[in-house]
């Protein structure tokens, strides 16, 4: 709720700090001394459009602060401030400022963090509601009228957002599978060609690079076959090398004892000939490496390029067409095994569709049930406050398949007739702001605690009345100020003109215009018991406070405490 509100040089307010409490709080004083400027300045603070006319004549700008209670944990509120990073110590308040240039352009902080107005709206949505001739907003839009009668009824909307939302995933679920099996299909024929022609190849990781080295050996076995030839001649027969060498080892072994240089000859030459053997060996072993069979040649490029042809085809790599081929394979049993699926989310989409029906129908009879009690308690609001003709109605009107959401199967909204035989028409379609105002607080009467801002403030709500149905909004407006809900005590605000509803104030604020030669000023105060039946006596009496004025203003006064 609203504890404070510091405005400086807003219209003819230089400067005025106000503090405020839980309860009804009423705001007297003659007509023009400015209360509506306080009403202005509480709506720059929550959002309203930044006017340079209200920046008071001679200064560069315009401030107003306003300091609300700290909200309690796990509310819309608090969740909204912490989505925009506004942090709240434990106890700390809440501190919407609002700044406007004379020259245009304003700024607003929420515990001096800047933010948007369109934040600051948000935001004061939840926490000031005000009801007034030109200013009825809260109540009138049928969107909040459904969260209403919900919290009136004490029903678990949230239940239905649940199932709501179980039924749209399901729904979500088959749709994406059938697209898919769709796709699918669109491409089987492909689909059985490619796999058809990618298993008739079955490719191997890596067998593009052992066709790749086998090619290149058989190249070069190739080009060096004439050469290795002619080298393997040297060593073959009776006239090779190594026959040679031997047939002189031999003759040499015969001769080797006459001398030692025999003797090394033989050596050396029996190493040679180990050399050579070696050497021969060697030359064999490559030869058969690099044998060169040119039907074996062909048919290692024949695979080569099939391969490499069939990854350009696909635009992969040789070594992913194996997984390729598995890949589209999947995709190929999966049109074939498609429609047991499908099956399982078209039952899943059923048995949530038929959760969420349930749900839903069991919380519109929740509401029809609730909106017949209601409309039975703002019907004994309306005589007291001079409506006895009005009639009140709760519409649950259930809405078509198509139009079903998280909030249910319902459209509510609140309809009243002002006259005998007149159709229902919306709250907003009533002619006067009087008469609107006073159906508003019939309506929050009847729903007492349930939603709603913690601070609702009723701007001239008695205009036009007096006497018994003055004394009635009055005792109204306390009561709705006595009732407890979350968070405290609801605090209200009233401008009025009444004596009867000023006195049902828990405080009392007056508002005074003065003027010092060419200088005129607005200012606030909070009236002490002696203040408070001076300026109820003036009301009743008017610009001369008489006895007769204060000893009724006495009565007024006793009757309420």
């Amino acid at each position: 709720m609203l504890t404070a509100l510091s405005i400086s040089n807003i219209v003819l307010i230089e400067r005025l700090d106000l503090d405020f409490e839980g309860g009804l709080g009423v705001l007297t004083g003659e007509t023009g001394a400015g209360k509506s400027i306080l009403l202005d300045a509480l709506g720059l603070a929550l959002g309203a459009r930044a006017d340079t006319a209200l920046v008071r004549q001679g200064s560069d700008r315009a401030q107003v602060t306003a300091s609300f209670a700290p909200p309690a944990a796990g509310t819309p509120l608090a969740a909204l401030l912490a989505d925009n990073d506004v942090v709240l110590e434990d106890g700390e308040p809440l501190l919407i400022r609002r700044t406007v240039k004379a020259d245009g352009g304003s700024r607003a902080f929420l515990n001096d963090q800047p933010c948007s107005a369109a934040l600051l709206r948000e935001v004061g949505s939840y926490l000031v509601e005000i009801h007034g001739q030109h200013d009825d907003r809260g109540l009138l839009a049928p969107a909040g009228h459904r969260a209403l009668l919900d919290a009136y009824a004490r029903a678990d909307a949230g239940a239905v957002a649940a199932a709501h939302a179980s039924w749209r995933s399901a729904e979500e679920r088959l749709a994406a599978a059938r697209a898919a099996i769709a796709e699918a299909e669109r491409d089987r024929e492909w689909l059985e060609h490619c796999v058809a022609e990618l298993r008739t190849l079955a490719p191997q990781p890596g067998e593009e690079a052992e066709l790749a080295e086998a090619r290149a050996a058989m190249q070069k076995g190739e080009r060096i076959a004439g050469d290795l030839s002619t080298i393997m001649e040297a060593f073959d027969g009776s006239a090779g090398g190594p026959a040679l060498l031997r047939g002189a080892a031999r003759r040499l072994d015969r001769l080797a004892g006459d001398h030692p240089l025999l003797a090394e000859a033989l050596a050396s030459l029996d190493r040679a000939i180990i050399d050579a053997d070696d050497a021969e060996a060697k030359l064999h072993e490559a030869a058969r490496a690099l044998e060169y069979d040119p039907d074996r040649l062909e048919a290692t490029e024949a695979r080569l390029f099939e391969l490499r042809a069939m990854a350009r085809k696909h635009g992969v790599q040789p070594d992913e067409l194996a997984a390729l081929t598995d890949d589209l394979a999947a995709r190929l049993d999966a049109i074939e095994g498609g429609s047991a699926g499908l099956a399982r989310l078209e039952a899943a989409v059923a048995e949530s569709a038929a959760a969420y029906t349930h749900a839903a129908t069991a919380l519109s009879d929740q509401r029809t049930r609730a909106a017949a009690r209601l409309d039975v308690a703002v019907a004994g609001e309306l005589a007291p406050l001079k409506l006895a003709a009005a009639r009140f109605r709760t519409l649950v009107e259930r809405l078509p398949a198509e139009r079903w959401g998280a909030d249910g199967i319902d459209r509510v909204e609140f309809l009243i007739a002002t006259n005998p035989g007149a159709p229902f028409a919306p709250l907003a379609k009533i002619a006067s702001g009087g008469e609107l105002s006073r159906f508003i607080l019939a309506l929050k009467v009847a729903l007492a605690e349930e939603g709603g801002a913690d601070t609702i403030i009723f701007d001239e709500i008695d205009r036009g009345v007096g006497g018994a149905v003055a004394s009635a909004i009055g005792e109204r407006l306390a009561r709705l100020a006595g009732g407890s809900g979350k968070g405290g005590s609801k605090q209200l605000l009233a401008v009025t003109h009444s004596p009867q509803v000023a006195a049902k104030g828990a405080t009392h604020f007056m508002i005074a215009k003065s003027s010092e030669g060419t200088v005129t000023r607005t200012g606030v105060r909070a009236l002490d018991e002696a203040g408070r039946r001076e300026e109820i006596a003036r009301m009743l009496s008017g610009a001369e406070v008489t006895a007769e004025a204060r000893a009724q203003a006495d009565r007024l006064l006793e009757v309420v405490g």
